[in-house]
């Protein structure tokens, strides 16, 4: 009774130590990832820490205009850090309110998408069958889908409908590729040893689902999630520059709506447009390089082709062919000639295989001595060379025997 007790709680604590480990490899991973991910990481908290108090750092209302004399159109100064707009408007507390409209939708519209994304990638590839057939034919459709007429005509038709539906209608079609990534991956996990094992304890499938297959897929859920969210950040600052989003709340696309409208461009207002582009830009570079540092945990392969070791002066990475550096092939050749004494003594016994020995510390001895005069030697080269010389040594004693044998 006791022991079944055990196993039971052993059971039950399974999934949640698994997803607590998995969480700890991707944090130490996080920690040893290359300057690109640091620096991604570092511009996303930057503009996520604008989001969250910029609004109460606002020196003045965004939507505020001024009449004074010089307000109009006004070079970055100590009063306007980022300069006015047409109106006298402080492009400087736009830029801290729409940064905050932009992150929300683009996280928002992040959450949802991937939610059915994985909803709908992780079914299919766990149930197979019809149901299989039948997403994989739904997330086909929305593939091919064009999105972008498709939310000119809808958010221009209702051009009051407000951030909301311009969420709702990115993360409707912004779910598919997450799903399609999420469907290889399950369809890769489900035949397992571990997802069997669970099968066959009496597990359902909802808890292998939660706390055995989520749980080896957390980094690529979060690569879809960023990925998402920088696809609905683009999308809706292109939407709000055309103006079919809502052009009465401040966003990044709004303060470019507004400077193409009041013709920044002829009138010389380089901040009026340049300084919220560049802000775009750098939020898009963040969760890019983000996004690198997810790949990497998720694929080994990526992972380990960023390490290097130093091997003879001179970094080698996995990828490359594995390096024979001259001192150890000079150190294979006397480790063969000391043994020169066995090789006879094996030669007394089987005259042919002495012979053939011989000819194998001949052979490496010639392939040390290319290594020598060329400065390096690659492995798979001397591997060729030493077995190009051993099969003809092989084939020339195999000669020799049916000749003596032909003679006696």
């Amino acid at each position: 009774m006791w022991s079944q007790t055990q196993e039971l709680e052993a059971k039950e604590s399974r999934g949640p130590v698994r997803i607590v480990a998995r969480a700890t490899q991707m944090r130490r991973s996080f920690s040893s990832q290359n300057t690109k991910v640091k620096v991604g990481i570092i511009l996303t908290l930057i503009f996520v820490a604008v989001a969250i108090f910029g609004p109460i750092l606002a020196p003045y209302d965004p939507s505020a205009q001024s009449a004074a004399q010089g307000a109009s159109v006004a070079a970055p100064s100590a009063s306007h850090l980022f300069g006015t707009d047409q109106l006298g408007r402080d492009i400087f507390s736009q830029v801290l309110v729409g940064t905050r409209t932009t992150l929300l939708l683009g996280i928002l519209t992040g959450l949802i998408a991937t939610a059915l994304s994985v909803l709908v990638g992780v079914t299919s590839a766990y149930i197979g069958g019809l149901g299989d057939e039948l997403l994989s034919l739904v997330s086909n459709i929305f593939l091919v889908f064009p999105a972008l007429p498709f939310l000119i005509v809808v958010l221009g038709a209702f051009p009051k409908s407000g951030e909301s539906a311009m969420i709702l209608l990115l993360a409707f079609l912004g779910w598919p590729w997450g799903a399609r990534v999420i469907r290889a991956q399950t369809l890769s996990l489900r035949n397992r040893d571990f997802i069997t094992a669970a099968r066959e304890s009496g597990e359902s499938n909802f808890r292998i689902i939660i706390f055995e297959l989520l749980p080896n897929e957390l980094s690529l859920i979060a690569a879809s999630f960023v990925g998402t969210v920088l696809y609905a950040i683009g999308a809706s600052v292109g939407l709000d520059f055309l103006g079919v989003g809502n052009t009465t709340t401040w966003s990044l696309g709004t303060i470019l709506y507004w400077a193409q409208n009041g013709n920044a461009l002829q009138l010389g207002a380089w901040w009026w447009f340049a300084i919220p582009g560049v802000i775009i830009a750098l939020i898009g570079t963040g969760l890019v390089l983000l996004n690198f540092g997810l790949d990497e945990i998720g694929n080994p392969r990526l992972r380990d082709s960023n390490s290097s070791i130093k091997v003879g002066g001179r970094r080698v990475r996995p990828s490359d062919p594995t390096p024979v550096l001259i001192g150890e092939a000079a150190g294979f050749v006397a480790k063969s000639k000391s043994h020169k004494g066995w090789r006879s003594s094996q030669a007394s016994t089987d005259e042919t295989t002495g012979e053939t020995g011989e000819k194998l510390g001949d052979s490496v001895s010639l392939v040390a001595t290319i290594a020598g005069s060329n400065g390096e030697l690659r492995s798979d080269d001397a591997m060729g060379s030493g077995d190009n010389l051993i099969k003809s040594s092989i084939e020339a004693d195999a000669h020799g025997s049916t000749s003596e044998r032909k003679g006696a």
